[in-house]
């Protein structure tokens, strides 16, 4: 008898394909959240394992705040056309214009504005399941999430009130209105998203490798100069060889020293970091409850 033990890697690869095939199962009109982004660039590749050589049964779709870093929309575009799949573009500036959200004076980030814009566009489109690549490593709010994350008409999430998944069984059952988040990297950390791109050999948007780029030192970070974040009167700019760890709104994504040429010397700073990636976003750091705040109204 011949037997196969699966490295960890393909354990949660089998996992992931495993969660995106009930999801094509279970609803009538799933969406998979595509930014460009390093999680979202491995749910693509899963997703072709598990429905290649058919078109994925649903389309793509990303919530733009329009304060992206130019390099990820152009990966972005790139990819959607490179699969030949449907990508969906709905921004948060038009749904400023259409008054579905609404600005506050002063607050330089978009990233609170997402929540409304995804709900307008679930809804203007009927879809019963949005796949995302959250991680729960990646924030305590994020690690009490279910892999299927059940949200009110409204959109809400009530992390008190979860479905149990005993033995990886999923409950998919939603009444009109309401639809379902699901997260097929749940179980993953980010060294195993690199590791995954390393041995997938990944096309990744550029800015996650070591470049010059002008920085400013504001709240403990270096946050990236441009048309959006401008050097205030006491502030140096400095030009620093830096990467993005983790991608969101220009403004208060940080960016961190680094000599990362490829995916092998991220991997090496990664298994030595001391700080998480989303400690590297200036949104996140406001209040330990931030998170939780904004995805029990309905964000990613």
């Amino acid at each position: 008898m011949i037997s196969h033990t699966l490295t960890h890697l393909q354990a949660l690869e089998a996992e992931s394909i495993q969660i995106m095939r009930e999801v094509a199962a279970e609803f009538e009109r799933p969406v998979l959240l595509f930014s460009g982004g390093k999680d979202s660039i491995c749910m693509l590749r899963l997703a072709e394992k598990a429905f290649r050589p058919a078109r994925f049964p649903f389309p793509l779709m990303h919530i733009d705040t329009g304060h992206n870093f130019p390099e990820l929309i152009a990966f972005r575009d790139a990819r959607a056309a490179e699969l030949g799949e449907k990508l969906i573009v709905r921004t948060v500036e038009e749904a400023i214009r259409a008054g579905i959200a609404v600005e506050t004076p002063g607050e330089s980030s978009r990233n609170r504005l997402q929540t409304p814009t995804l709900l307008a566009a679930i809804e203007e489109f009927k879809f019963d399941c949005a796949l995302g690549g959250a991680r729960r490593d990646e924030e305590k709010a994020r690690a009490k999430e279910r892999v299927f994350s059940f949200r009110d008409a409204f959109g809400q999430w009530d992390p008190k009130n979860q479905r149990p998944e005993l033995w990886n069984l999923y409950n998919a059952r939603i009444n009109p209105g309401d639809h379902m988040r699901v997260f097929p990297l749940s179980n993953w950390t980010e060294l195993d998203i690199w590791q995954y791109i390393e041995k997938e050999n990944l096309a990744i948007p550029n800015i996650y490798f070591s470049h010059q780029r002008e920085v400013v030192r504001r709240d403990g970070q270096w946050l990236p100069v441009s048309p959006l974040l401008k050097p205030k009167d006491h502030e140096t700019v400095k030009v620093l060889d830096v990467r993005v760890r983790t991608i969101g709104d220009i403004s208060c994504t940080g960016c961190v020293e680094s000599t990362a040429a490829d995916v092998g010397d991220i991997i090496q700073e990664i298994a030595v970091a001391q700080v998480t990636e989303r400690g590297s976003r200036a949104d996140d750091k406001r209040s330990e409850s931030a998170m939780e705040d904004r995805k029990r109204e309905g964000y990613f």
